[in-house]
């Protein structure tokens, strides 16, 4: 076979499964994301994010959040956490405003991980402990898996490590509406056709359970949602009427069907578009 053959075979290779990239001046960015085919991480020089001090109603989520962040940006021992529970209520808002604080005092990275891409994880956890200066937060978002979905094989080489175990410097923040990141009626009808009901589904649930950190999130009632589009008011500057103000809320959220950090946002976004505020 000849050189130019060769070569043309090399560069096809090549374009199937293109090399892995560098990793990136950690300089640039506090925050990335991992794409794959070819691996890399992308800076993300503008994160999408609210405010630590206006995340309403979640109290004892955020201090154990934010107090198990602080260690582990220190450099001490902290714990792999799953934010879950009623949609809209700042699961997500709240991982990405503690490392916005945290990494005001602390070298602390956030890395973005998509569901699709955990079979990718081992690559991704390879190149980080290859920075061993840094410390990684990878976050992954409404994180669920469906009964012939594999990728959460995957995800136990971020939460367990295997044999050569997780690198010191990453931890993993993972979102999801599910306690157990997989449907009930999944879970019931599974256990319902198994010969060993306890073991039908035993793999798939103890998954959740290699978290170190549950942190539930519950539905807000009307003032924590009032409170909340409050905040938001007295930190864009919008001003308006309390009584107007809680009467077109309320009503928002009855058009809506919901109550929610979401929905709050939501009506604040209406109310700012309406008196020229920009966002």
């Amino acid at each position: 076979m000849s050189d130019a053959a060769l070569t043309r075979i090399a560069e096809a290779l090549e374009r199937v499964s293109p090399p892995p990239g560098d990793l990136p001046d950690f300089a640039q960015a506090t925050a990335y994301l991992w794409h794959v085919a070819p691996d890399r991480l992308q800076p993300v020089p503008n994160v999408k994010r609210v405010a630590l001090d206006l995340l309403i109603g979640i109290d004892r989520a955020r201090d154990t959040l934010l107090a198990n962040t602080e260690q582990f940006a220190r450099g001490y021992a902290a714990n792999n956490a799953l934010l879950w529970g009623a949609r809209g209520m700042g699961k997500s808002s709240l991982v990405k405003a503690i490392h916005a604080h945290v990494s005001n005092t602390h070298a602390l990275k956030l890395i973005e991980l998509q569901r699709e891409d955990l079979p990718s994880v081992g690559r991704l956890l390879g190149l980080l402990r290859a920075a061993p200066d840094q410390r990684f937060v990878l976050f992954c978002d409404d994180l669920s898996f469906s009964h012939d979905d594999e990728h959460y094989k995957s995800l136990k080489a971020v939460l367990d490590g295997g044999i050569e175990g997780r690198p010191e410097n990453v931890i993993l923040y993972a979102t999801s509406n599910r306690r157990h990141l997989m449907p009930r009626d999944m879970i019931e009808n599974e256990r319902g056709s198994a010969i060993n009901p306890s073991e039908a589904v035993e793999e798939k649930v103890s998954l959740s359970d290699r978290f170190g950190l549950w942190l539930g999130f519950h539905p807000c009632d009307q003032d924590q949602y009032l409170e909340m589009i409050s905040g938001y008011c007295a930190a864009y500057g919008v001003k308006i009427d309390a009584d107007t103000l809680r009467a077109e809320a309320i009503e928002w959220q009855q058009t809506r069907g919901a109550r929610s950090g979401r929905v709050a946002w939501q009506y604040f976004t209406d109310l700012a578009g309406r008196q020229g505020v920009a966002l």
